[in-house]
């Protein structure tokens, strides 16, 4: 697709960040409705493969990655696609979510990972297959839990060590191969806070492309143990309840701001 001069909604990723317009006043914006041969010309570094990702709002939208060290070009902007969820909104960001994804699976699977063929695309599915094996890539789907713990009118939260400042959020771990999301809970839970759980009760899922995870978020009631931490990977944790004051927690645009929120307020602590 590289050099196509349709004009497109195109999304160029160097790493996580996202390439947008400054416009002269208002928002940043995506550069949509520039042919992608005007944007490779714009751009010092050269450009990888498009991956057409599909049409939103009337307009085809094409994704591609970049060098890390590319600059912007005069009037552009790189920025962070964690800064951007908010401000594109919902399905602003599940588009661009959607779009990183795929422009990192291209990047990342330009060779055949068995024979180290150069692979091909194929035009009806999002498959890249080497032509000489046949061994077929498809876009990586990590799932992971996440979990809210109740007692009573509490509910627990914690502080990972990679989390920014003081900020607080459910609990969340990776499913590990050959192991049930629920299981996926019970083992975190114990790791990551030394609590065992019980009664899960599924909340909502979110693709979060960082770089291609799928959360799954549960609530679910302690059952018995004492608070321990690793001190590495989880820091501290603690129980809030009504009438506590809370601490920094994850924006409501986040599956965990949501669901630390779902639970707060139908126990009248918001």
């Amino acid at each position: 697709m590289a050099g196509s001069g349709v004009p497109a909604l195109a999304f160029v990723f160097r790493g996580g960040e996202l390439l947008l317009r400054e416009a002269a006043h208002g928002p940043l914006v995506l550069t949509e409705s520039l042919p992608t041969t005007a944007i490779e010309k714009m751009l010092p570094a050269p450009v990888g493969a498009w991956t057409d990702i599909g049409t939103w709002l009337g307009h085809r939208c094409l994704t591609t990655a970049v060098d890390r060290d590319t600059i912007a070009p005069p009037g552009h902007v790189f920025r962070r696609l964690r800064e951007l969820l908010g401000p594109l909104g919902e399905a602003g960001a599940a588009l661009a979510g959607r779009a990183f994804q795929l422009a990192e699976w291209a990047r990342t699977h330009r060779y055949c990972g068995a024979c180290a063929t150069p692979t091909q695309r194929l035009p009806d599915e999002f498959c890249l297959r080497c032509p000489a094996c046949g061994h077929a890539a498809y876009p990586r789907i990590s799932p992971a839990m996440m979990v809210l713990i109740r007692q009573g009118p509490r509910v627990l939260l914690a502080r990972n060590a990679s989390f920014p400042g003081e900020r607080y959020s459910a609990l969340a771990g990776f499913v590990e191969a050959g192991e049930a999301v629920e299981d996926t809970v019970h083992r975190e839970v114990m790791e990551e806070v030394g609590l065992r759980v019980h009664r899960l009760q599924y909340f909502k899922s979110q693709p979060w492309p960082f770089p291609h995870s799928l959360m799954l978020a549960f609530t679910a009631d302690y059952l018995d143990g004492q608070i321990r931490v690793d001190g590495k990977e989880i820091v501290d944790a603690r129980w809030f309840g009504p009438g506590d004051t809370l601490p920094d927690i994850p924006p409501p645009d986040t599956i965990a701001g949501s669901l630390i929120r779902a639970n707060l307020a139908a126990q009248g602590s918001e």
